[in-house]
């Protein structure tokens, strides 16, 4: 760019360059997606359809960068864990929200066409994502992450198996049905559940747990690229970008052989 007197506008401009050698989470989340649904008129309380366009657009992401090794998602929100060494936008924090944001939104887009072709999205009703960057110091504290993110999976959607059940196969209002619900705890919920003919354990584990894409490395060993040349980095890119992306449904929370049979996603 040529040089101007008008160049000293960018002194203006801050970055904020996350920690380096930490785990970074980028979550990204639909923004108004309550109306978003009402609108299209997504099916009550779970919409498989519209949670695979979410899970399209997530792998996609995961497919075009290979920094990213786990990813996590439920409703109308996805979490994806970078590498601890990732050098992505050289970790620029502004960068990578936007850049996260800007993606969910497109391919979430691009998708819902092709999923619902009789439901052309309308230019007031668009989908559109926000992203955030949280950095964690340790291996612990990224498992509590995703830990906390399935647990709040699954108590969402146990809330709204019940209510809209009780909407619409018991015909209350949804303020009878959130009156009804008001104080019980989970043993409660699959009470009444079941009394309408339902066993929440039988549900989809999409719905209970959310799903889950791992970058699944094989013949792994662990590396520190701080000495690596350009070259090398290059070829570990390469490697990371071949490796399958495999779906999973499982409860991870408590699940440290899951964790340990996946030690790419501690480097």
């Amino acid at each position: 760019m040529a040089n101007s007197r008008y160049e000293y506008v960018k002194s203006f401009e801050r970055e904020n360059y996350l920690l380096p050698d930490t785990y970074v989470v980028i979550r990204v989340d639909g923004k108004g997606f309550h109306k978003f649904s009402q609108h299209y008129q997504f099916t009550k309380p779970n919409d498989i359809a519209a949670l695979q366009v979410m899970n399209r657009a997530a792998h996609k992401i995961m497919t075009k960068y290979s920094d990213v090794m786990m990813a996590y998602g439920d409703s109308d929100e996805y979490s994806f864990l970078l590498r601890r060494q990732c050098e992505l936008y050289e970790r620029r924090e502004m960068k990578l929200c936007t850049l996260f944001a800007s993606l969910m939104s497109s391919y979430y887009s691009f998708y819902w066409n092709q999923a619902f072709p009789d439901k052309q999205l309308e230019e007031d009703h668009l989908p559109v994502f926000d992203g955030r960057a949280v950095v964690y110091p340790n291996f612990n504290v990224v498992r509590d992450y995703f830990s906390w993110r399935q647990v709040d999976c699954h108590i969402n959607n146990l809330y709204n198996t019940t209510f809209w059940n009780l909407v619409i196969k018991q015909e209350l209002t949804p303020q009878q049905a959130e009156h009804k619900l008001m104080g019980t705890v989970s043993s409660d919920k699959n009470e009444i559940l079941f009394q309408m003919g339902i066993n929440y354990n039988n549900e989809p584990e999409m719905f209970k747990k959310g799903t889950i894409y791992v970058r699944e490395l094989k013949d792994y060993n662990t590396k520190d690229e701080s000495n690596l040349s350009s070259r090398q980095k290059s070829r570990e890119d390469k490697k990371r970008k071949k490796a399958d992306i495999v779906e999973h449904h499982v409860d991870i929370i408590n699940d440290d052989a899951w964790w340990d049979s996946r030690p790419w996603l501690k480097d």
